[in-house]
């Protein structure tokens, strides 16, 4: 199938690593140039590397950006407009905020975390606006996780702010409608750098071993095992490509099947 990505311009932030590098591995692929971000400029070299093996190396490009800091964020779109002359595509993506349950949480770890996870997709999305409404095949994905649906334990403050971006997402696809489509894909448990800190982190509250949790992940998943990064990715490729057109509004999981939902 062809995606109709050739040409297009996309914006992946926190793409280094896990979901956003799978993803911009993707679009690059299917033709479309590609402006990345990270916090650490090796990482963000190292990326810009693995990325040039996905195609042209005048598809690429990075910039060292921390979208959870505002003032990052309107350079971050400038340069890719300065690069590639225009924006089709924005994919916000961000780690995920710390482990952690309510009593453990202080009042900074709260605003932190609604910066991270909330305010950068706010932030991206009104920087990214005015050029993406230039586009003849305009469309925004936020990239989330399946705690807005179903929370995950540990997880307290993914399962408060994840929903709000879903708030998000399903507002701006009819306020934006019907010149930029706007989707959320929810990520299950993911073969990632975050997925491991994770099951550290309840390898150590319930005191068993890493590949015991993750094993316990992987009983709870229809499909029986963890998604590899890259499955996400095509996911996310096709959802921002012209091959979903009539696709708005929608959040879907990209979990294997664990949400236990009807809707």
């Amino acid at each position: 199938m062809d995606l109709g990505l050739q040409g297009k311009v996309a914006l992946v932030t926190a793409a280094t690593a896990g979901l956003g590098l799978a993803t911009a591995w993707e679009l690059i692929q299917e033709g479309a140039k590609v402006m990345i971000c990270g916090r650490d400029p090796d990482r963000l070299t190292h990326a810009l590397t693995q990325l040039g093996q996905a195609g042209k190396s005048e598809q690429v490009r990075g910039r060292v950006a921390d979208v959870a800091h505002p003032t990052e964020i309107e350079p971050l779109v400038q340069a890719c407009i300065s690069e590639f002359g225009q924006l089709d595509i924005l994919i916000t993506n961000a780690g995920g905020p710390p482990a952690g349950n309510f009593t453990g949480l202080d009042f900074a770890a709260w605003e932190t975390a609604i910066e991270l996870t909330l305010m950068s997709h706010v932030r991206l999305i009104k920087a990214a606006l005015p050029y993406l409404q230039q586009s003849d095949a305009a469309a925004i994905l936020t990239i989330t996780s399946v705690s807005a649906k179903q929370p995950i334990s540990g997880l307290l403050l993914s399962n408060v702010l994840r929903p709000a971006v879903l708030g998000l997402t399903k507002s701006l696809s009819q306020e934006l409608a019907p010149t930029i489509r706007v989707n959320s894909i929810l990520p299950g448990w993911t073969e990632t750098e975050r997925v491991s800190s994770l099951l550290a982190y309840r390898a150590q509250q319930n005191q068993t071993t890493v590949e015991q949790e993750r094993a316990s992940r992987a009983q709870t998943i229809p499909l029986g095992r963890i998604a590899r990064p890259e499955e996400f990715g095509k996911v996310a490729a096709f959802m921002v490509s012209a091959a979903a057109s009539y696709l708005n509004g929608v959040m879907l999981q990209v979990d294997g099947g664990s949400y236990s939902g009807l809707l």
